[in-house]
Parts: structure tokens; C-alpha cells; sequence
């Protein structure tokens, strides 16, 4: 019974807080260049008004794609929170990842033709610090379910600074904010129009956003998780960390691919590694 709630809460309120989050963050980023900015529900009124639109298609499997990919990523967060194993709430990320390139690939666009190659690039450099964080996890409170992660008596940042450090590093990448904005952007500052989604329009990019809102609430329960013996601490801490990455997203340029590679490899490899290793020798 408490797994189908956290189910039923994530699929329901995930995206309405993710959509407000986004709001907020329109909000931050408009004050910040010394706008205004829209209403605090901007997006939800965007997202409505993409459906009211003409459904434009490329090819007819582009759409199918992008509706897995949604799809996929709201099995991987029910997966996290019906507090199942913190490995599966990966990889069902990373197969969703992979629906969201093809469904680039599928436009035969240059421009998400080059925005699919990034996203891919993407997942490299996040991927190995999520299987750190889940194997961290298993160290740590000697267990992959995150019912029983969750349990944990004490907050886990003090046995993972190492690994948090590196979860929230490519949670910049993750969320595809600026210097690692690479394969798309949700503001205007993409040398390569809107990357992967330059093709996509209507109800289908009403889809990419809903995905979007999903997504973030989904990488911020992951930072959740290290101090989730405080739930209020660990809310807090979380809606801190995003607003941080808005701060970081308005005051860097875009790096290039190479560097977002080698950094957070480097990250990964220091920070990530090095806690795992501790963490294992005290075990």
C-alpha cells in the first residue's frame, strides 16, 4: 500500500512541482538579466496551449519515441519512489535517455541530428557517477532498496560528501543547465537553435516539457536521499541545490563537449572513487 502511494504521488504531483520549479526558475533567470519575468505558471499555461496546437510530425515513429521516453522516465521515478532498488530507477533513466536521442535521430534534422550526438556524450559523463552513487548507497546503508536507504538512522552526506559532491556536479549536466547545456536548452542560448527538440512542436514538445518537469523532481530525490532520515532537511537542501544550478546556468557560457567529458570523469574518478573506496575499507 505505501508503494502504490509513492507511486500514485510521484506520477501526480512530480510534474506539478517540477512545473512550478520551472516557473521559479524563469522567474530567478528574467530577474537576474533584469526582467521581470513571466507568472510563476508560465510553463503549465505553455504546456496547455502546445497541446491546443497542430501535431506536427516528421515521420511517424519520432512521436511514439518521445512518448516512451516520458513514459520511461516516469516508471524510473515510481520505481524510486515505491522504494524498490536504486539501481533499476537507473537504468529505466538511462533507456528513457535513449528513447529521447532516437526520437532526435528519427527527425533526420542537422541540428538534432548534432543535439542527439551531445546528449549521448551526455550520458557518459553522467552514468558512471549514478552507478557510484547507487554502489555508495550499498556501502553505506548495505542495502540497493531505497526503502531501506531511506531508513537509515543518520543523514548518509556524512559517509558520501565525495559522492554527493559528484551527484550534484552532474546534476548540471543531468538537467542540461549552462556550462553543460550541450544538447539542448530551456533558455535562449543554444548556438544550435533547441538542439535535439529543434524539430519537435505541438503536443510532442508539450511531452519533452511534462518529461522535463519529471526529470528534475527525479534528480533532486536523488540528492534527497543522502539526508532523507531528515525529510524536511533533505527538501530544503534539495530546492537549495536547484537554485544554485539556476545561479550556475546564468553566470557561465557553454563549455565545450571535451571539457564536459574530462570534468566530470575527473569528478567521478576523485570525488566518487575515492569516498567509494573509503567507504569500502570501513565497511
Amino acid at each position: 500500500m505505501k508503494a502504490l502511494l509513492g507511486i500514485f504521488g510521484f506520477v501526480i504531483f512530480a510534474p506539478l512541482a517540477g512545473g512550478i520549479l520551472c516557473g521559479l526558475d524563469r522567474i530567478v533567470t528574467a530577474r537576474m538579466q533584469g526582467r521581470y519575468g513571466p507568472p510563476v505558471l508560465q510553463s503549465f499555461y505553455d504546456v496547455l496551449k502546445l497541446f491546443q496546437k497542430q501535431n506536427l510530425v516528421v515521420n511517424r515513429f519520432h512521436g511514439y519515441f518521445l512518448f516512451c521516453f516520458l513514459i520511461f522516465l516516469i516508471i524510473s521515478g515510481s520505481i524510486l519512489y515505491a522504494g524498490d532498488d536504486f539501481l533499476m530507477v537507473v537504468f529505466a533513466l538511462t533507456v528513457a535517455d535513449m528513447f529521447l536521442v532516437m526520437a532526435a535521430y528519427s527527425t533526420n534534422s542537422p541540428y538534432s541530428f548534432i543535439g542527439a550526438q551531445r546528449e549521448l556524450l551526455q550520458m557518459l559523463a553522467v552514468e558512471p557517477m549514478l552507478l557510484i552513487t547507487g554502489i555508495g548507497f550499498y556501502l553505506a546503508a548495505g542495502s540497493f532498496d531505497i526503502g531501506h536507504i531511506v531508513s537509515v538512522g543518520k543523514p548518509l552526506i556524512f559517509k558520501m560528501p565525495g559522492i554527493f559532491f559528484g551527484l550534484v556536479y552532474v546534476l548540471t549536466i543531468k538537467i542540461r543547465k549552462s556550462p553543460f547545456d550541450l544538447s539542448t536548452s530551456h533558455h535562449a542560448h543554444q548556438e544550435i537553435v533547441k538542439g535535439l527538440t529543434t524539430e519537435f512542436a505541438g503536443p510532442t514538445l508539450a511531452l519533452v516539457e511534462i518529461a522535463h518537469w519529471y526529470e528534475t523532481i527525479l534528480m533532486l530525490s536523488f540528492v534527497f536521499l543522502f539526508f532523507a532520515s531528515q525529510p524536511v532537511v533533505g527538501i530544503l537542501l534539495a530546492i537549495l541545490i536547484y537554485f544554485i544550478e539556476i545561479i550556475i546556468d546564468n553566470t557561465n557560457a557553454r563549455v565545450k563537449w571535451q571539457f564536459t567529458l574530462k570534468s566530470s570523469w575527473i569528478v567521478t574518478l576523485l570525488f566518487g572513487g575515492i569516498n567509494l573506496f573509503i567507504l569500502y575499507i570501513l565497511k
